[in-house]
């Protein structure tokens, strides 16, 4: 897989696989990822542009298998989230503009915190976040649930879905 992000040109629905990200410009697209458990989703829009992105990082910290953060830098927090703004820049999103929201990060096995996968990728989502003086607008973080998130580029909604809680909007 290419070190850079796919930039989707049209279509209905566009999947965005297991540590992979797509960005958009089509107002018609949706972008759609499955299986968010101890992975992260963020899902970035702004409404200026029609320009959105969704990424689906599985571990938070590159440094753990630098040759796959390389090959694949979506796999993880530290390299996805920062290809995935500025792929939406390439497509005219601006950063003051853009509306973030974030799902997943469930503790889907009865591990101590120091295993706990979903914790460790949301808290090195805040602390890029913190850094770069980036503010989540929305979540639906953390419990023992895998969800789907879906990022509708034409209104920016952004829902959440698995069979326990059936859809909503965050």
């Amino acid at each position: 897989m290419p070190a850079t992000a796919t930039i989707a040109k049209a279509g209905p629905t566009l999947t965005v696989d297991i540590a992979d990200l797509k960005v958009s410009a089509d107002p018609h697209a949706e972008l759609i990822t499955y299986s968010l458990g101890s992975c992260v989703g963020l899902a970035i829009w702004d409404q200026e542009a029609h320009v959105g992105g969704l990424l689906h990082y599985m571990l938070s910290d590159s440094k753990v298998a630098p040759d796959k953060a390389k090959a694949n830098p979506a796999m993880f927090a530290d390299t996805g989230i920062p290809l995935l703004f500025r792929s939406a820049y390439e497509l005219g999103a601006v950063k003051k503009r853009l509306v973030i929201k974030v799902a997943g990060g469930a503790k889907l096995f009865d591990t101590t915190d120091a295993m706990n996968i979903g914790k460790h990728n949301y808290v090195m989502l805040r602390k890029i976040f913190w850094k770069n003086g980036v503010l989540i607008d929305s979540e639906h973080i953390g419990d023992h649930i895998s969800r789907t998130m879906r990022l509708h580029l034409g209104t920016g909604r952004v829902t959440v879905e698995n069979r326990k809680m059936g859809r909503i909007e965050i």
